[in-house]
């Protein structure tokens, strides 16, 4: 029994210490596009323009409120992975 709670306890403390931090929403939105195959302009639906989805993608402009909600309307998925 001591040498299962020892083992729980390593683990436990290198997954703390080595979790990975939680994607940006700019990094989740590259993922992904990558992960549906969508070039840039797949988002104009949800842009509206060009520059502004270069803008998102190049860490120039960050994801307002109303953009991360159509994205995650776009996408399907939690409008929390955008903000």
């Amino acid at each position: 029994d001591a040498a299962l709670d020892l083992m729980v306890r390593l683990i436990k403390d290198y997954e703390e210490e080595h979790h990975p931090p939680d994607p940006s929403p700019r990094e989740m939105l590259v993922y992904l596009m990558a992960q549906r195959s969508l070039k840039q302009a797949d988002l104009l639906p949800v842009f509206k323009s060009r520059g502004y989805v270069s803008e998102v993608l190049n860490s120039k402009r960050a994801i307002s409120k109303a953009h991360a909600k159509q994205l995650a309307e776009f996408f399907k998925v939690s409008v929390s992975l955008f903000i």
